[in-house]
């Protein structure tokens, strides 16, 4: 039988247990919802939104951090993830931005969930959920303008909620849609999108309906388009110090929430020729010391990045060497006296940073994110995957 870890190794800090944290800087979090409070003003709120664990963050210290900070409203992306957060002890409301399945509407009621809703099925469902328990279900309807991923069509957004507009158990607390290029710079679509959206805010009020919160508005849009915070804005990534695009980074200034760091966990000399890890398609130059991080792709860091990558190592760049592997990855040291540089000697249990600041050098997730082609809400929500975090005020 397997005995449960100790609580003297629980109670061990991070860094020293596995060697391999990520680091969540909550007051970067608090002063970026600042700087959105300056833009948007003191009238319209903001959701925060905490979905993907908080983008790899931790979606309970984040949704904590952002309710203290402001923020009225929490967004995720399923049931599972909003009861995670009342049982965290969050009663924020928390908006489900999705239709959820019409299988969970009871538990959508027990934990007073907001479900997104774009079907009739699930409304009617989740009315006679809501009226069985003696509550009223407050949901948001979703138009789509565009974007032509959920939601009901701008058209019909009106006759939607007319129909709907009987049921006692159901009660209209807000409606959005979802612009598919805020963060673009041709602005064709996306006016058309919000000239659509407009039409359907008409149709619903010429049906003698409120909308009740009409939110637009994701981080990019909220800081390139004042005329589309309407009466909340979604705050998702640039929340976490990141930005969408590049467009948005000549108006707001944002700082990083997220740093990963490891331990050096092992230090040798390779000889000249000598190849290091799986496939052995890097070769020791000579006079060179590979140093050994417990961290892999396992932990967010592609094995696509293999030999692409640098560390951080007190404020010097190094490169990543090797194959990546599940759960290690290899760096080097080169000790050759006609290298510029001074040599620099790694030992073991010493820190090195992966995403983050160290001396004047810095590595940012949009920096590993163009190496893999992708974006930095991705290479964030990959880190999250497994490693620990340690939270800073």
């Amino acid at each position: 039988m397997i005995e449960p870890a100790s609580s003297e190794h629980n109670s061990l800090p991070v860094s020293d247990r596995r060697w391999a944290w990520l680091e969540i800087d909550l007051e970067a979090i608090r002063q970026n919802l600042r700087r959105f409070r300056r833009i948007v003003g003191p009238d319209v709120m903001i959701m925060a939104v905490v979905k993907a664990d908080g983008y790899g963050h931790g979606a309970a210290e984040v949704a904590r951090t952002a309710l203290n900070s402001g923020a009225k409203m929490l967004g995720v992306s399923n049931i599972d993830e909003g009861i995670a957060l009342r049982e965290s002890g969050i009663v924020a409301p928390v908006l489900v931005l999705a239709e959820p399945p019409i299988s969970t509407v009871e538990a959508l009621v027990r934990y007073h969930l907001i479900p997104t809703v774009y079907s009739m099925e699930f409304a009617l469902a989740y009315g006679e959920a809501s009226s069985a328990a003696d509550q009223i279900g407050p949901y948001h309807l979703k138009v789509d303008t565009g974007m032509n991923r959920v939601g009901i069509h701008y058209s019909d957004a009106g006759d939607f909620l007319r129909t709907l507009d009987f049921h006692k158990g159901l009660q209209l607390q807000g409606v959005f849609t979802h612009f598919a290029t805020a963060d673009e710079a041709d602005t064709i679509e996306f006016t058309q999108q919000y000239d659509r959206f407009h039409e359907a805010l008409d149709n619903i009020r010429y049906m003698g309906i409120k909308p009740g919160i009409v939110h637009a508005a994701n981080t990019a849009a909220a800081i390139r388009y004042r005329n589309s915070h309407f009466h909340m804005v979604r705050i998702g990534i640039g929340m976490y110090g990141l930005h969408p695009s590049n467009l948005t980074k000549q108006v707001l200034t944002l700082q990083p929430a997220m740093s990963l760091h490891a331990r050096i966990n092992f230090v040798k000399p390779v000889p000249m020729g000598e190849g290091v890890s799986y496939g052995l398609r890097y070769r020791s130059p000579g006079n060179v010391l590979i140093g050994t991080l417990p961290l892999g792709y396992a932990d967010g860091i592609a094995r696509e990045l293999s030999g692409r990558i640098q560390i951080l190592y007190q404020g010097q760049r190094l490169q990543q060497v090797g194959t990546i592997c599940m759960d290690m990855m290899m760096f080097e040291a080169d000790q050759r006296p006609l290298l510029k540089r001074t040599p620099v000697k790694p030992q073991v249990g010493e820190e090195v940073v992966i995403v983050g600041k160290s001396g004047d050098e810095e590595i940012s997730l949009d920096e590993i994110a163009a190496l893999l082609g992708t974006i930095n809400y991705d290479v964030a929500c990959r880190f999250g995957m497994r490693l620990d975090r340690v939270y800073h005020d």
